[in-house]
């Protein structure tokens, strides 16, 4: 509990940083454009200075959507492609057990072995250098081989044996496309068109009067887009701080299949 506490305010201090570095960049560079320009407008420089600021929060605007949106979806997809794994996992534990013989052993050691490692190391490996353990998969084909030895004499046994080798597959593909929302990491071109939106539009602000309400509307302003670039840089790594995703449904199988061995 109070690691979670202490990640929990580790979060919430970076997501002050954003929030407070990007209203300094918006009024930063206001007032460094008012006083470049020399003080207020006149009518059509104020014109011209709204017509640009519509302009470019318009596509600023579009840019931290698309890029929001794509990376929720990711997030969403890792927590649905985990359930899917520890799905199958399950059914190659619980049908190498139903197969019978002493082949099932090695298959169902082989499938803890690997729920172990990856919520022991492969997630933590994930964060780090976004590559999977090769451990894993090792663990992996230990099983798969075990399903391949077998030799079903019964119409039942040929049936979990298919249904093995082809849960086994699934876990092969759910490891590939974790591993690619490992390595997906944002762009560096998105955090410099992002931050040149909030500059550009910042500067074009400076036809407004620093006038107490002028300053907390401009400070609105860059408070609601370090909050939408936190969450951004949160959702672009998936297995580290601070949007971590912790592997519940393989954390859940883990201690499933503890207690199926210790019955």
């Amino acid at each position: 509990m109070a690691w979670d506490a202490g990640r929990i305010a580790m979060e919430l201090l970076l997501g002050v940083g954003f929030v407070g570095a990007t209203i300094a960049v918006t009024l930063g560079f206001y007032f460094a454009m008012r006083w470049v320009t020399g003080g207020d407008p006149d009518a059509r420089s104020r014109d011209l200075a709204g017509s640009v600021i519509f302009r470019i929060s318009a596509l600023h605007g579009l840019i931290l959507a698309l890029v929001f949106a794509q990376e929720m979806v990711e997030y969403q997809q890792l927590k649905y492609e985990a359930a899917i794994e520890a799905n199958a996992i399950a059914d190659v534990y619980f049908d190498a057990g139903r197969y019978g013989g002493e082949g099932r052993e090695p298959i169902q050691g082989a499938m803890k072995d690997y729920v172990a490692l990856i919520v022991d190391e492969e997630w933590a490996l994930l964060a780090d250098t976004g590559r999977l353990a090769p451990a894993a998969w090792g663990h992996w084909d230990v099983a798969y081989n075990g399903v391949l030895d077998l030799s079903p004499a019964t119409d039942r046994q040929r049936s979990l044996r298919d249904h093995m080798l082809s849960q086994l597959h699934a876990i092969a593909e759910t490891r590939v496309k974790r591993e690619n929302h490992g390595s997906g990491s944002i762009s560096g071109m998105f955090w410099f068109a992002a931050m040149s939106g909030v500059v550009l539009i910042s500067l074009a602000y400076y036809s407004f009067p620093p006038e107490r309400f002028n300053l907390v509307l401009i400070s609105m302003f860059g408070a609601f887009t370090g909050i939408i670039l936190f969450l951004i840089y949160a959702f672009s790594n998936p297995y580290g701080f601070p949007g971590q995703l912790e592997p519940g449904p393989l954390l859940r199988l883990q201690e499933q299949l503890a207690r199926s061995t210790s019955g």
